[in-house]
């Protein structure tokens, strides 16, 4: 996968979003900039960044410790990237003013100056045939709030306004590459994907369901979906033909499944990255503090995993689409036991700021620590479960009978 050239003078791609995310702004919440991760800075960027500082249209908003440069230069830095910006002793950026909550580049120079990863963060693009597709990290603060919005129904728009069309960082797959797996055997086709891509947005927006009774429906629906046979009618035609009733689920009564994904999940961290789990009291704090208020946070939940449907790299990283029901199965475990982590260390019933915390936690493990082709790795094994006892149990003519 690789990002393609940028000709202005074709019109963009169409874009779409969730619903809930087509008119994010930026609130200058800051957790971007103090976060210690590494800014690479673009060789173009670096020139005309690096003569700013030395001409006093722009200085760094923090000391640094040492009097070291902000724009640290050197061998090993990634690929396309000339310099990294310096962070300050406790991992800001060098250039967040944190009285104001801004990044003094975009404030004296304009956005345009500012490395795309910041231009573009918190979006998490997918671009293919069909568009560009563009969702959200919840590490973000803003983003995180955007989730217990009310005031729009959960579905997939295009153009959002929030959004225009522009080279976004993510991933790209290029003209000629294979489009998603339905199971290792077999692709879908672009209007096949869109249609289970919208099914798995509407599950999720189903008020009838559980943010677990999501999951199992979407499972359900792939397990039947997988017997779909060419020639008979379209890809799309089965999607709308699944069952329209979804399945009860209740939350788990304990939380060891739900550390066993977890543990999945951190294994695709890097060694050096990858935090403690930290588990010494999570289980009790679950069953007394996060299971009993679970049912009050249906919809930030599901509102959640129709971000994890939406745009998913693990669409065209994984084995199919059991896969990405795998990795929504990982997402919210990961919600309840980074939920039971706030419940216990707060000492208090989850509310809405500790959800809204175990979700920026969730995503920052999910979309800033682990490997994306790992975790579709891992959550690929998932296809290779028997489907015959699901299909046994349900009337669905994926033939077009």
């Amino acid at each position: 996968m690789s990002e393609p050239a940028v000709d202005a003078g074709r019109p963009g791609p169409r874009v779409f979003a969730l619903s809930i995310h087509a008119d994010y702004q930026c609130r200058h919440a800051g957790a971007c900039c103090i976060a210690p991760w590494d800014v690479p800075v673009e060789a173009p960027l670096y020139r005309r960044l690096d003569e700013a500082l030395a001409t006093g249209r722009l200085a760094p908003a923090a000391t640094l410790a040492g009097g070291g440069p902000a724009l640290v230069t050197g061998p090993d830095l990634p690929d396309d990237a000339a310099a990294l910006v310096a962070q300050t002793t406790s991992g800001a950026c060098v250039f967040y003013h944190g009285s104001s909550g801004l990044c003094v580049i975009h404030r004296d120079l304009g956005e345009s100056r500012m490395p795309s990863s910041c231009r573009y963060f918190p979006r998490l693009a997918l671009r293919d045939g069909r568009g560009t597709f563009v969702g959200l990290t919840h590490y973000c603060p803003t983003a995180a709030a955007m989730l217990f919005r009310d005031d729009v129904p959960l579905a997939i728009v295009e153009a959002p306004p929030a959004f225009p069309p522009a080279e976004y960082g993510g991933l790209v797959v290029a003209p000629g590459e294979w489009p998603p797996l339905l199971h290792p055997r077999m692709l879908m086709d672009a209007e096949g994907y869109s249609a289970w891509e919208r099914h798995m947005v509407a599950r999720c927006a189903d008020g009838r369901l559980s943010p677990e009774g999501v999951v199992a429906t979407l499972e359900r629906d792939a397990r039947l979906l997988r017997q779909y046979q060419p020639g008979h009618g379209a890809l799309a035609d089965a999607v709308d033909r699944l069952p329209a009733d979804g399945i009860g689920a209740e939350p788990p009564r304990t939380l060891e499944a739900s550390l066993t994904r977890c543990r999945e999940t951190l294994g695709a961290v890097a060694d050096d990255l990858r935090p403690a789990l930290d588990a010494e009291g999570l289980a009790a704090a679950y069953v007394a503090r996060v299971r009993p208020e679970w049912h009050r946070w249906a919809r930030p939940l599901q509102r959640y995993l129709a971000a994890k449907a939406f745009a998913s790299w693990t669409a065209y990283q994984g084995r199919g689409v059991l896969s990405i029901v795998r990795s929504l199965d990982a997402a919210l475990a990961l919600v309840r036991v980074e939920a039971a982590r706030g419940c216990r260390d707060d000492d208090r019933a989850l509310d809405a700021g500790l959800l809204r915390e175990a979700f920026r936690r969730a995503d920052f493990i999910l979309h800033h620590l682990a490997v994306a082709d790992e975790l579709a790795s891992a959550w690929s094994r998932a296809e290779h479960r028997d489907d015959r006892a699901v299909v046994a149990r349900a009337e669905l003519p994926l033939d077009g009978a």
